[in-house]
């Protein structure tokens, strides 16, 4: 039996065909016991079965295999379950006939609280606390329910039957065909599902409330939540329906389910799940108030079921043969929920918004312990640390590149409904998307393609102009300024002066030289050409380097708005990362964003927000006289927008605007600026005395939460408990994260160390812990590092098993700035670290490393403290 430990895939003696399912969860014990009959196809010599389970017990006398044609079923002698490896290895006393036969047996386990597997989740009835049934089971959790091939690639059709108590409401990925009540148990049978992998199969178990629509085809959808919540769902029901009708169109292949359920889950780990059918959320992920939720919210509501339903026909129609491939999956979702939602909410500039995938997609990719979009998976522990910014963000950004490249009617029209029918209800690689590309576009895609998915990293083009020759050299960025290996094929686009003139082309070599006068057909500095910008509309996934007089004209293009806002955007981005990295000074990033003071685009100035949060940070580990020179500079600089948007939403405005006057409000809080602490805290009174009151509408609660934690102290609680009081007495999941999201931004390390300490206490979920942990104050990053410490046990058991630990350890540990810190958690972590979490400490580490790089590099700036007080008096 040892031949079969240590593997990373298991061994295909026999192919599953179709798994009859019957569960019965006891949800007053939280156990559940079950029995499986297996179609399989044995389809080589072996007196072995092996299949993947954990964490279940089995009866061995009911263990037996009957082939086809026989009555006379196989006892297994021998049963073990290695859990190491999460396989059950099943031998029988000689080999097992070829061809199809039925493997039965009978289980049971424990609906636990790690939110994966088959799990309990909690949830208030009549002011009484109840559990429901949930499953989680991807990436490779399926066989905490029941034994099976839990592997993407084993394809099975699945017949479910569940024993529950009759007053509840049971799901499945299918519709109800049967349903016998006896007295308080009901046995409800599902039709039975096409084709589809393990961990696709879905079960919810508990009380709920709905809210149904058909699609234009009659396809039944159903939003469900908690009783007396079913309002909050109807936003979400509407985007559904709508994205069914409009990825049926775009992949031209019509949804293969008769219905689609959408359920709100109160313990989910993830943001969603797109179990085929019967599809999973968080709470904030799903519902949307009219009066508590705020714009932002309204919009993840809508991309979360974009990427969901994406999914229905990417993911689950068409399935990625192996982890490897999992950017496939989730690359693509994101990509077309920005399709689907610039569809249904144009005035939303969504595609604008997406430079916020690109860029943190490039962040995380400009680390050396980054990994490349194809990744080599060789055990079920590695999947979960993938499920990050490459596969989802940088996933999505090749293919809007390439997208670009090929223009929008070949890749869809030509390319995908072809690849989309071609491999309906089995399995592809990354190879054979763009084996449907390149024949729908005569392009070599998969020569293009493969320098962006199987190496990691990216470019940084450095380009500068010497006697009317545009030269253009490109080599690895890092943000920690090394020197990097890699060569791409970068697709350069590039426009001199206005966007009448563009021009595309491919840089295959490490540099080239292009007379601009051939290029553009006209000359820098003739008045026609005034700046020169590359990668047009960032449609390029890679950073720009431009030399001083190049660098000098799009600082004037910016200033005077002559260019897009998605250029703009990327001009601020590149700057601040090479920043970061060293090649450019903090004065000359400070210059350029002197040059944003009119900027009004919601996106660009989130991004400036974003890049202003972590600059008063590093300039806090140079200097206090610096650090507050910093803050006054920025809140000159969003002064503009703040003016023009003010407090109170203006009639008809954009949901732009609504959230963009959340988010300056919120920086010119947490900056100390003392008319905005004043206001904030006027309205945060307000809505203490009454939470419908107007002042206070949840777009600016934010600002006023974090304006509140600006003025709280040891010996001035009362601010803090208030916002723990309005914690306490909402049951908006929405309005619970956005508190606890701001409590640790307190400057104050004692009141940090009490929120750190709320935070693990049983009033937090498990699944919300890591809002809590996000925004530590710059003061009460040690405090935060000690607790990480003398709590480690603790959070280990009780997040250890899924991806949530990863959180916690790259909140407390990147923001730190010294190589002496980096040095204490690298020992620290010798002894306590483990496969799913080393490639999160790693790069936590690496981030410590590039911020005292950054800080020593600025400590060597002169003047910087009397040019940043020139910047905030011009």
């Amino acid at each position: 039996m040892d031949q079969f430990k240590g593997q990373p895939r298991l061994p295909k003696f026999a192919v599953p065909k179709r798994y009859d399912l019957r569960l019965t969860p006891d949800l007053v014990a939280c156990t559940f016991t079950g029995t499986v009959a297996i179609d399989l196809d044995v389809v080589a010599d072996t007196r072995f079965i092996v299949l993947n389970a954990a964490d279940l017990s089995f009866n061995d006398a009911s263990v037996s295999f009957t082939p086809h044609n026989s009555s006379q079923a196989l006892a297994a002698p021998k049963v073990s379950l290695f859990e190491e490896d999460e396989i059950l290895v099943l031998e029988f006393a000689e080999n097992l006939p070829h061809g199809v036969g039925v493997l039965q047996m009978a289980f049971s386990g424990i609906l636990s609280d790690k939110m994966k597997g088959f799990y309990k989740s909690t949830y208030e009835h009549n002011g009484e606390k109840k559990n429901m049934a949930v499953t989680q089971f991807e990436p490779a959790d399926a066989r905490r329910c029941f034994p099976c091939w839990d592997e993407p690639a084993c394809k099975a059709t699945f017949k479910i039957t569940l024993e529950v108590p009759s007053d509840l409401v049971a799901l499945s990925n299918m519709p109800v065909v049967d349903e016998k009540v006896n007295g308080n148990v009901k046995v409800v049978s599902y039709q039975e599902s096409p084709i589809m992998s393990t961990y696709l199969v879905a079960i919810v178990v508990g009380l709920f409330d709905y809210v149904e629509d058909h699609t234009s085809d009659g396809i039944k959808v159903r939003v469900y939540c908690q009783v007396g919540k079913a309002d909050q769902g109807k936003f979400a029901l509407h985007v559904g329906a709508k994205t069914l009708d409009l990825f049926k169109e775009y992949f031209a292949v019509p949804y293969p389910l008769p219905k689609i359920d959408m359920i709100a889950i109160p313990d989910f780990a993830a943001g969603a799940m797109e179990n085929y059918g019967l599809v999973t959320y968080r709470e904030t992920a799903l519902l949307y108030d009219e009066q508590h939720s705020a714009a932002s919210n309204k919009q993840r509501v809508a991309t979360v079921v974009a990427h969901e339903l994406a999914h229905q026909w990417f993911g689950n129609l068409v399935t990625m043969e192996w982890w490897t491939h999992l950017w496939l999956n989730e690359g693509f979702a994101t990509w077309v929920s920005y399709l689907a939602t610039d569809s249904l909410f144009p005035e939303w500039k969504i595609w604008t918004q997406f430079l916020d995938e690109s860029t943190e997609g490039l962040r995380l990719d400009g680390l050396e312990e980054s990994h490349p979009i194809e990744v080599e998976v060789n055990h079920a522990s590695e999947i979960d640390e993938i499920f990050d910014a490459i596969s989802y963000r940088k996933g999505a950004s090749v293919i809007r590149m390439l997208q670009s490249y090929l223009g929008a009617e070949v890749f869809q029209q030509k390319s995908l409904a072809a690849y989309v029918k071609r491999h309906a209800y089995s399995n592809a690689k990354t190879e054979d998307l763009w084996t449907a590309l390149e024949e729908g576009s005569g392009e070599p895609v998969n020569k293009l393609m493969s320098s962006w998915t199987k190496q990691m990293g990216y470019p940084v083009v450095s380009a500068k102009l010497k006697d009317g020759k545009l030269e253009l050299e490109q080599s690895r960025f890092l943000s920690s300024g090394s020197p990097g290996e890699g060569q791409w094929i970068v697709p350069v686009t590039l426009c001199c002066g206005s966007y009448d003139v563009r021009k595309n082309f491919l840089l295959e070599s490490k540099s080239g030289a292009y007379d601009i006068k051939e290029l553009l057909g006209c000359s820098v500095g003739d008045g026609t050409c005034s700046w020169i910008k590359i990668n047009v509309d960032q449609a390029g996934f890679y950073r720009v380097k431009y030399d001083d007089s190049l660098a000098a004209g799009l600082r004037k293009a910016t200033e005077s708005q002559s260019l897009t806002a998605i250029d703009r955007y990327g001009i601020l981005d590149d700057s601040f990362a090479l920043c970061m990295a060293r090649q450019q000074s903090l004065a000359s990033l400070l210059t350029l964003i002197s040059a944003y003071k009119k900027e009004l685009d919601y996106t660009v100035l989130s991004n400036l927000i974003v890049i202003s949060y972590k600059v008063v940070k590093i300039a806090a580990d140079v200097s206090l006289e610096l650090t507050s020179g910093i803050k006054q500079f920025f809140i000159g600089v969003f002064q503009l927008a703040a003016g023009r948007l003010g407090w109170d939403p203006k009639q008809g405005e954009s949901h732009l605007d609504a959230m963009l006057r959340g988010e300056v409000l919120t920086a010119l809080a947490a900056f100390g600026h003392d008319e905005t602490l004043k206001e904030a805290i006027r309205r945060f009174d307000a809505f203490l005395a009454d939470r419908n009151t107007s002042l206070l509408p949840p777009d600016l609660r934010r600002a006023a939460y974090v304006a509140v934690m600006q003025r709280a102290n040891k010996s001035d609680k009362s601010g803090y408990e208030s916002l723990l009081r309005v914690y306490r007495e909402t049951n908006l999941s929405q309005e619970k994260t956005r508190i606890l999201g701001s409590l640790a931004c307190c400057p104050d390390p004692s009141i940090v160390q009490d929120v750190l300490n709320f935070v693990l206490s049983d009033e937090v979920r498990n699944q919300d812990a890591v809002y809590g942990l996000s925004g530590v104050s710059w003061e009460g990053r040690e405090v935060a590092w000690k607790w990480l410490q003398e709590k480690w046990e603790y959070i280990e058991k009780t997040w250890g098993s899924g991806f949530l630990l990863t959180r916690f350890i790259s909140a407390v540990v990147s923001p730190f700035a010294s190589f002496e810190k980096a040095k204490e958690v690298q020992e620290y972590f010798i002894t306590r670290s483990k496969p799913s979490m080393a490639r999160t400490l790693k790069q936590s580490i690496e981030k410590v490393h590039i911020n005292a790089n950054w800080v020593e590099s600025i400590k060597k700036e002169d003047n910087l403290t009397h040019l940043v007080a020139q910047l905030s008096s011009n």
